[in-house]
């Protein structure tokens, strides 16, 4: 698959990658490590919690969103190289079994001022369970290479 350039992006464009299942031994094991509270670990305490049953970490959301970025098809020249989200919600909780799947769409591509070979493309990438129920929103700014000047 050919690796975009700043000037191959174009609002509108979608990406979609997935799906990718979670299985709780995931979820405990991601949690055990970055983020070791109760509602991730401990399938008694996450009954009794917010949650009502075993929820992954937002954090463990984001990491498998960004894996399926990197296998998807919006392959910027450079790699998915991030400088910040403007948005970053979890509305639903991941449990253990989902099929996680995404969506992305450009929202603006805008070349640098100040670094001619570079640009920002603006992304709203929404991870999705197998019931297609919205588990995670972010809109972030990749680093993207313009197309080298030919000889």
């Amino acid at each position: 698959m050919a690796l975009h350039h700043l000037e191959d992006f174009a609002v509108g464009q979608t990406f979609s990658a997935g799906p990718l299942r979670i299985e709780e031994d995931d979820i405990k094991r991601f949690a055990g490590e970055f983020d070791p509270q109760p509602f991730h670990l401990d399938n008694e305490a996450a009954g009794n919690s917010f949650f009502r049953g075993l929820a992954a970490s937002g954090w463990h959301t984001a990491a498998i969103t960004m894996r399926l970025l990197v296998g998807s098809d919006i392959r910027p020249a450079g790699g998915i190289i991030g400088a910040g989200f403007e948005e970053l919600r979890w509305p639903r909780p991941v449990r253990p079994g989902d099929a996680l799947h995404i969506e992305s769409e450009v929202l603006e591509v805008r070349p640098s001022r100040s670094k001619p070979e570079q640009g920002m493309v603006k992304v709203r990438t929404t991870t999705l369970n197998q019931k297609n129920e919205t588990v995670q929103v972010s809109v972030g700014n990749l680093v993207v290479f313009r197309r080298p000047p030919t000889a």
